[in-house]
């Protein structure tokens, strides 16, 4: 049986608010001390982690059973479940000699699902946590402030960038995610993640440049009506073509912005923010919202346009 409230468990959790510390803790010291519910536990990390005879939602739908069994929100447990498999992708990084610092800037993640569901939720834990089979499968990478990984253009019409490269179905590309890190994505920081990327990814591309696309509610052609103009989501936005993109009739990312307050009428949302009092405003003059799909090439050093 493996020792759950490890010095690796403590070391990353340092970070965390201090009631997830003592939430987590106290499950960790319920498996090394309760046999069953530790060989239980591990047998989904082993069956996943080393052995890989399971896939993770169906470890997470089992694990959902054992935390109702045990008298945990299933969010808690599956945090907890998720941090003891990270100790194992540390090793797995360590014989892969990934640095350490992409796997500490990778793992953050926990961190940035934490504060969300503790904003959403009102408990600590993670309501995402199949979302983590990319990074507990080495698919899914943090390098600086984005997490990067590989994907395949899918839509059924060709696009054409502004510096000729042309992107036609099944062509790859590399796709990134921006975690609620709390880290603004000023210019400096944008460039240094995609500078920290692209040795990763440069050999896939023939002529070296990287193909980059981001799909997100942050590629919203029209906050460009409604946003004020010192916001660095604009300045992200400059970063891309855009490649195609809809407006939704319900706003499924307003947790994003207004985390607990999401389900308030619209006129009554917050407007402490410049993000919030511009979204706020915007929706409840009765428009919608939506998302985008942009891509842009990256020689290593800069956009190339």
């Amino acid at each position: 049986m493996m020792l759950h409230y490890s010095e690796y468990v403590k070391n990353l959790m340092k970070n965390y608010p201090e009631e997830a510390q003592k939430a987590f803790c106290g499950i960790e010291m319920r498996l090394d001390s309760e046999p069953e519910f530790a060989a239980a536990f591990d047998k989904l990390i082993t069956d996943y982690m080393i052995n890989e005879i399971i896939e993770l939602d169906p470890a997470l739908d089992a694990l959902s059973e054992l935390a109702e069994e045990k008298g945990i929100n299933k969010y808690t447990l599956d945090f907890v479940y998720i941090m003891n498999c990270t100790e194992l992708l540390y090793k797995k990084y360590a014989q892969k000699g990934i640095p350490e610092e992409v796997f500490t800037q990778t793992v953050d993640d926990l961190r940035c699902k934490l504060l969300e569901c503790m904003e959403c939720e009102g408990v600590p834990g993670t309501f995402v946590a199949g979302w983590n089979n990319g990074f507990l499968k080495l698919h899914r990478f943090a390098y600086g402030r984005f997490q990067y990984e590989v994907s395949r253009y899918n839509f059924d019409f060709d696009f054409i960038t502004s510096s000729g490269k042309k992107l036609t179905k099944g062509d790859t590309f590399i796709a990134f995610h921006i975690p609620a890190s709390g880290i603004p994505i000023t210019d400096d920081i944008r460039l240094d993640s995609y500078k920290k990327a692209y040795p990763h990814y440069k050999d896939m591309f023939p002529d070296g440049n990287v193909v980059f696309g981001c799909s997100s509610w942050l590629l919203y052609p029209r906050h460009r009506e409604f946003l004020p103009p010192h916001l660095n989501i604009l300045k992200f936005m400059d970063d891309f073509e855009i490649v195609c993109w809809e407006e939704k009739k319900h706003f499924g990312n307003d947790w994003r912005i207004f985390g607990r307050y999401s389900d308030l009428p619209y006129d009554s949302l917050p407007k402490d923010t410049s993000l919030r009092k511009a979204y706020a405003e915007w929706l409840t003059a009765g428009n919608k919202a939506g998302d985008g799909f942009g891509v842009f090439v990256f020689d290593g050093e800069k956009i190339i346009r």
